[in-house]
This record gives C-alpha cells, sequence and structure tokens, in this order.
C-alpha cells in the first residue's frame, strides 16, 4: 500500500518525483514561491496593528496613508505570488502526468494478450486517466500546498506567540481539540476516498464492458436486466461519495465552532486585559499592555492561522489518494508480463520456413492447449489447420505472433528461435487477418496503413485494386477519406473484411495467416476474397485456418488438430482417403450438410 496511517511511502514518492527531474527549475520556483508566501502572508497583520496602534490612534493622517500604500504593496506582491505559485504548481502536475501517461500507455502495448485476458479494460482505463489525474493533485494540492500551509501555520504561532505569549496561550486552548478533530476527520475521509476510487474502477469496467456489448444486450433483449445491474454499481459510487460529503458535513462545522471559541477566548482575554492595563496606567501612571491593534492583529493571525487548518486534513487525503493512485499506476508499470524484445535479428530477409519442435502450451499453468505439436512450413507453402472449436488452431498462430510464449519444445523461423528475433521486426513480416476485424474511428486510408507514413495512398489503392475492393471504397462519401467509426460501425462485415485484406497486402509480409477470414462474409463477398488470397499467397508463407473446407482444397499441407494434439497430416486428397479419418468425417458432415442446405 502507499500509505499506512500517517505514513507515506517515501520509496513510492521517490518514484514520483523522478518525473519531476526535467521539470526541477520550475519545482524549484514553485518551492520557493510557496516559502516566500508562507512570510508575506504575516505582513498584513503586522503592518495593520502598526497602523491602528502608531497612527490611527494619534491621528497621523500621512503615516495612516503610508501604511495604506503599505499594505495594497503587500496584497498585490502577495496576489502575484499566489498567481505564480498555483500556477506553476498545477502546470508541474500536469507535466509529470502527461510523462507518466505515456510511459503507461507505452507499457500496456508491450504487454502480452495474456495481461489482458485476466484484466477487465475498464480498471486500465481508470489506471491510465483518472487515477493518473490524482497524481497531479499530489503537487496542485497535496505536497506543495500542504509544505506551504504548515509552514503558515508554524510562522504564525511563532509570531503570535514572540507578541505576546499569554494571549496566545488562551486564545489557542481549543487548538488540541481541532488537531483532535483533524485527526479523525483525516482517517475517516481517507478510507471513504478509498472506497470512491474502488467504485470509480467498477463503473467504468461496467460500461466498457457494457457499452462495448452493447449488440448482445439489445440482441436478447436485456436492456432492463443490465440497468438494473446498473442502478447497483452506480449506487454504490452515489453512497460511496455520500459518505464523504457527509464527514465533510460534520468537520467543517466542527471547525467554525473552534474558530469562534479561539476568537470568544481573544476578546474576552484581550480585553480584560486592555481594562485591567488601563486601571493600572491610572494608579501607577506607567502602565502599559495590550492594545487595540494588538487584538485586531490577533483577529488577523487567526483568520489566516485557521485558513489552512480547515483545508490541511483534506489536502493531507489528497496528497494519499494521489499516493495510492501512484502505487495503482507503478503497479501497472512494474507488470513484467511483456514480450521481450531483446532478439539481435532486427532486420533482413524473412523466407518464411516455420517449424515447430515438440511444442507444448498452457494459457494456465499445466492445463495444456497444445501437446507436442510438430510441424513444418518451407517457404511459399500453404498450410492449412482445421479441427473443432477449441482444438487449439488459433493458439497456434498467437505462439507464431509471440503473443504468448510456449511452456515446451521449440518454434523456428528460418532455422532461428523465435526469441531471436526483435518483436517488432518479427511481426512486422507477418500479417494477420482474423474474422472479427477490427477498425479505428478514422479513414479507410489510416485504417489501412495504420497511420504508417511510408504507406503512400497510391500504395493503398493499388492493393484495393488487387483485392477488388477499390470499386465499393471509391463508392463511399470521401472514398478512402470515409471515416468508418468505431469497430467500422457504418461498413458491413464483408466490406470490413476486404479492407483488413488490403491492409495485410500494403505490409507486403514474408508470412500471411488467415484465421477464418472468411467465415463472416456472403458469397459475393467471399468470391472476391478469394481472388485476394490468391494474390496475397504468391510467394509467400501462408497458414490458414477455416471450417469452410472447401476453402483449404489447395492447401500443400492440412493438420487436423483435436483437443490440442495432431490426428492427421496430409493433402486434401491424402486426408480423403484414411478410412473413418477425422478430416473424412469433417469433410463428409460439411458436404451432407451443404446439400441439405441446398
Amino acid at each position: 500500500m502507499a500509505v499506512t496511517g500517517n505514513a507515506i511511502d517515501w520509496k513510492l514518492m521517490g518514484r514520483v518525483m523522478h518525473y519531476v527531474r526535467p521539470y526541477r527549475i520550475t519545482f524549484a520556483i514553485a518551492a520557493f514561491l510557496t516559502v516566500f508566501l508562507a512570510v508575506v502572508v504575516l505582513i498584513q497583520p503586522i503592518l495593520i496593528q502598526k497602523t491602528l496602534d502608531n497612527y490611527i490612534v494619534v491621528g497621523n493622517y500621512d503615516g495612516l496613508v503610508f501604511m495604506v500604500g503599505l499594505m495594497i504593496a503587500q496584497l498585490i506582491i502577495q496576489t502575484l505570488a499566489q498567481y505564480y505559485q498555483t500556477f506553476l504548481t498545477n502546470s508541474l502536475g500536469q507535466s509529470v502526468i502527461r510523462d507518466l501517461r505515456k510511459d503507461v500507455f507505452n507499457h500496456i502495448i508491450s504487454l502480452r494478450l495474456r495481461y489482458f485476458d485476466r484484466t477487465p479494460i475498464g480498471m486500465l482505463i481508470t489506471r491510465t486517466v483518472s487515477d493518473l489525474e490524482t497524481i497531479a493533485d499530489i503537487f496542485s494540492e497535496g505536497l506543495i500546498s500542504i509544505t506551504g500551509d504548515m509552514l503558515v501555520v508554524v510562522s504564525i504561532i511563532i509570531y503570535m506567540l514572540n507578541e505576546d505569549w499569554k494571549l496566545t496561550l488562551i486564545t489557542l486552548i481549543p487548538i488540541p481539540f481541532l488537531l483532535l478533530a483533524t485527526y479523525i476527520f483525516k482517517e475517516a475521509i481517507k478510507v471513504s476516498f478509498q472506497e470512491v476510487r474502488t467504485q470509480v474502477s467498477q463503473l467504468n469496467t461496467f460500461l466498457q464492458e457494457h457499452i462495448s456489448g452493447i449488440g448482445i444486450i439489445q440482441y436478447f433483449a436485456r436492456e432492463e436486466q443490465e440497468m438494473g445491474k446498473f442502478k447497483a454499481v452506480n449506487m454504490k459510487y452515489r453512497d460511496a461519495n455520500i459518505r464523504s460529503n457527509w464527514y465533510y458535513s460534520i468537520f467543517f462545522p466542527v471547525v467554525e465552532i473552534l474558530f469562534a471559541m479561539c476568537m470568544g477566548l481573544l476578546v474576552w482575554y484581550g480585553c480584560k486585559r486592555i481594562l485591567s492595563d488601563q486601571q493600572l496606567a491610572a494608579m501607577t501612571a506607567h502602565g502599559k499592555g495590550i492594545t487595540a491593534g494588538r487584538i485586531v492583529e490577533f483577529i488577523a493571525l487567526l483568520n489566516l492561522l485557521f485558513r489552512p487548518i480547515r483545508q490541511l486534513a483534506d489536502k493531507f487525503n489528497t496528497l494519499q489518494m494521489g499516493m495510492v493512485g501512484a502505487d495503482r499506476i507503478f503497479k501497472v508499470l512494474d507488470t513484467d508480463d511483456i514480450a521481450e524484445n531483446k532478439g539481435t535479428i532486427k532486420s533482413g530477409e524473412i523466407k518464411g520456413d516455420i517449424k515447430f519442435e515438440d511444442v507444448w502450451f498452457a494459457y494456465v499453468d499445466d492445463n495444456w492447449v497444445l501437446k507436442n505439436i510438430s510441424f513444418e512450413v518451407k517457404p511459399g507453402e500453404t498450410l492449412a489447420l482445421v479441427g473443432a472449436t477449441g482444438a487449439g488452431k488459433s493458439s497456434t498462430i498467437n505462439i507464431l505472433n509471440r503473443f504468448y510464449d510456449i511452456g515446451k519444445g521449440k518454434v523456428l523461423l528460418d532455422g532461428k528461435d523465435l526469441h531471436e528475433y526483435e518483436t517488432g521486426f518479427l511481426r512486422s513480416k507477418i500479417a494477420t487477418v482474423i474474422q472479427d476485424v477490427f477498425l479505428f474511428s478514422d479513414t479507410i486510408a489510416n485504417n489501412i496503413s495504420l497511420n504508417n507514413p511510408a504507406i503512400s495512398l497510391d500504395r493503398i489503392i493499388a492493393a484495393a485494386k488487387d483485392v477488388g475492393a477499390h470499386e465499393f471504397i471509391e463508392r463511399l462519401p470521401g472514398g478512402y477519406q470515409y471515416n468508418v467509426m468505431e469497430r467500422g460501425a457504418t461498413l458491413s462485415a464483408g466490406q470490413a473484411q476486404l479492407i483488413s485484406f488490403i491492409r495485410a497486402l500494403v505490409y507486403d509480409p514474408a508470412i500471411l495467416v488467415l484465421d477464418e477470414a472468411t467465415s463472416s462474409v456472403d458469397t459475393e463477398t467471399e468470391e472476391l476474397i478469394q481472388n485476394a488470397i490468391g494474390k496475397l499467397m504468391q510467394g509467400r508463407t501462408a497458414i490458414v485456418i477455416a471450417h469452410r473446407l472447401s476453402t483449404i482444397q489447395s492447401a500443400d499441407k492440412i493438420i487436423v488438430l483435436d483437443h490440442g494434439e495432431i490426428k492427421e497430416i496430409g493433402t486434401h486428397q491424402e486426408l480423403l482417403r484414411i478410412p473413418n479419418g477425422y478430416y473424412r468425417k469433417l469433410y463428409d458432415l460439411q458436404f451432407n450438410s451443404a446439400g441439405i442446405a441446398r
């Protein structure tokens, strides 16, 4: 945890401060202005006291004008210092979280897919957005601000004790009760804030999942039930905020009552002293003690003293919540579930010779998804993977892309272990077309090039013509500049699939992977895609996953997987000749189904 009791995890604070180093001049100026303000705020009450006792009482008009001028100058200086201090601390906080957010996002996109298998996306959004904002508060309302407030409190108390220690001690009798109330409030609001942050994360997770799955909700008419779940999540978030507001509604009136008590003690004891001093002066002709100016000065000092005390507990909790946010952020950054990118092979030609040697793979512990898988695909050959759902087909291509690492065995590319290739270079040579095409909320051209400046529009158009998609793209408003909206919502499944083929073609991969690439398109579009596949496969190693056996009959090699094991290997004709074989059964089942359908 970032915070235990009153103690701040200084190691964690050190990691946050590491991001301040590029802005250390800004930090130094802000810190100086904080100290400067702690001194400047004392000047005005002192000037008020001097004005009352030395000029107003004796009727010195010229001196009064001069003192008023000094007070105006002090106010201007204080205002300017406060402005720059606030601006610099907020600027510092935003600069830090900008840099930290870049590191967090860069780290997240480098994590293995298995991390996202077990981590809600809404939680990561919370970490990257709202939790990072709490770190900005460490600078704008936390560390520097708390330091400044404490300096103000200490300097005021020291000054008051120096001026009149008896009056100060009597006036500050309620302060221990204020400190106790502040401590209780701080502890209560800390727990409340943590609950609010937890509920924010759960609310974001719920919204992300349900908005992404809105189609399923509407298909099955689950709107009313899901609305009920949302009400429950939203209710918990509301209750957490109400609890924190309730603590504020108790604390601040208590502070005001204690402030009024301090003020009452000040006026009572001050006036008593004034009357006693006047009687003593009348009797001895030389008595002199507390003055009206001193009372007014102490009233002003009390106002200055209670202003930061009212906010200290809140600001300390802001600091604590910033530390909790930092703790969560650094836990994400400390996640070491990253695909190693230390391969020495970063360039060169990839022929596409793929070899699996006794490969075992599991997503969780020893729950093997692939068992003792061995095969080889020569450069330019086409390998087809078939089998029932869950047989391990997609896991095979995930391993090839190094989204996941194998448990046992070895995977070779051109005779070299996959770990010898830099991850970015390896994936740049493998183009994968999947069934569930993802398109960003951007133009068609940018979705094809993925904003790669090396891919020109002419190259995109040429690839679209090869695939047979140029005509439908040209018919769209704006053509290649048409915005497809989030996840390609304004395109049909077939059109989105064609765009994914263009994307694969423009990147000119050495290895082509097709994962159910034609299963979600109509017959006419499938014909276009089959023609595109033929062009894409020319001179490339290809791995095709397909349920429709008609699309893989020309493959050089077909592997039949069942429960993670290879059951049969051969060409289409070879596999059909195996009596009661797995492939034969799949083929007959599809043929009969197709016949019935006709």
